[in-house]
């Protein structure tokens, strides 16, 4: 989920949480520190310097984790009192900010990239996978909670109302997640092994992209749950339309097939070779849907694509890596290829 809106569940939650001694000058000091330990996790993103695979690696990671939320909240806690000269000191904050990151976490559960929980313990991530991660319409449902907790200030029903609201909308995703699984399912042979997954998509809770995947391939297809007939964008609808128009009603869904190593022997075998390579043991943890995207300099470098980032009406996709090697029996190096398809070497 985006940062903003982290920060602003942050904000909502402290003023849910607040006790009945909390309306007057203590109030906004509560609401101020849920915001920016709201946001805090996302302190992470300075790994991005250390480099891309740094990135994948750890972000939604420590900062992220249940078992280290107490600590991040007292350092919250302690640096925000600091700051909006709490009179009570670090414990006048610690319960808002521990909410907020709490808070925080659930966000990015809810979202399909990943979120290790357990670290420093373990690095496995979970996500629910039932909302995209820029929702607008959760945003909105923040913000109206957040304006109507401003009006009423001595009440804390509009923010209880907003996350009851919330509850009940991420519900409702879960249960479109179901829909689309069951859509897959019936795509699926009988028989088959094969891994049945749904992921949601921007714009709209009803936009999905749903997998039929086994050890060879992906099969796809873009589709919306609500639609009876295509929506056809026109000159001048913008980006938003553009992003929308690809999601197909369930009868009129087009299945795609991307292979996960290629279609001839011969480039299998080396697409292979260079995703079991030591080189991209990275990319194998971390990408759900892996798929060659590409092989170039004749054969010597393999690229892949983790599918779950796939986005039509989008002209880019995040998280290209590859491998290259210098002659046949040279070792394989991992490469970033950038949006402007320039190799950047990453280990």
């Amino acid at each position: 989920m985006d940062t903003l809106t982290h920060a602003l569940c942050g904000a909502l939650v402290a003023r849910l949480t607040a006790g009945r001694a909390a309306p007057g000058r203590g109030l906004p000091r509560r609401i101020a520190a849920g915001f920016f330990a709201g946001a805090f996790p996302d302190v992470d993103f300075v790994v991005a310097w250390l480099g891309p695979v740094e990135y994948l690696l750890h972000h939604r990671g420590a900062t992220h984790s249940l078992l280290l939320l107490p600590l991040w909240a007292w350092v919250c806690a302690w640096l925000l009192a600091k700051v909006l000269r709490e009179p009570g000191g670090w414990r006048g904050l610690f319960g808002a900010c521990a909410w907020a990151i709490g808070a925080h976490i659930a966000g990015d559960l809810i979202t399909s990239f990943g979120t290790m929980i357990f670290a420093p313990v373990s690095d496995t991530r979970v996500d629910w996978g039932t909302t995209f991660i820029i929702d607008p319409w959760f945003s909105l449902i923040v913000i109206a909670g957040l304006a109507a907790s401003a009006f009423w200030r001595q009440t804390r029903l509009p923010a209880a109302a907003a996350a009851a609201m919330l509850a009940a909308y991420v519900g409702f995703q879960a249960v479109l997640k179901e829909r689309a699984l069951d859509f897959a399912r019936a795509h699926a042979a009988a028989g088959d092994n094969v891994e049945i997954t749904a992921y949601p998509r921007p714009v709209s809770p009803f936009n999905w992209t749903v997998f039929v995947s086994d050890a060879h391939e992906h099969r796809f297809a873009h589709v919306n749950l609500w639609r009876e007939a295509p929506r056809e964008p026109k000159p001048g609808d913008g980006f938003v339309a553009a992003l929308d128009a690809p999601y197909l009603p369930l009868a009129m869904a087009r299945w795609e097939t991307r292979k996960r190593y290629g279609g001839s022997d011969a480039e299998s075998a080396l697409a292979r070779s260079a995703w079991e390579s030591p080189s991209l043991d990275f990319l194998r943890w971390f990408a759900a849907k892996p798929a060659l995207d590409a092989m170039t300099q004749g054969s010597t470098c393999a690229w892949f694509v983790d599918l779950r980032f796939l986005s039509p009406g989008r002209d880019w996709m995040p998280f290209r890596f590859g491998a290259c090697r210098a002659s046949p029996g040279a070792p394989w190096r991992a490469y970033e290829l950038t949006a402007g398809s320039i190799p950047i070497p990453v280990r």
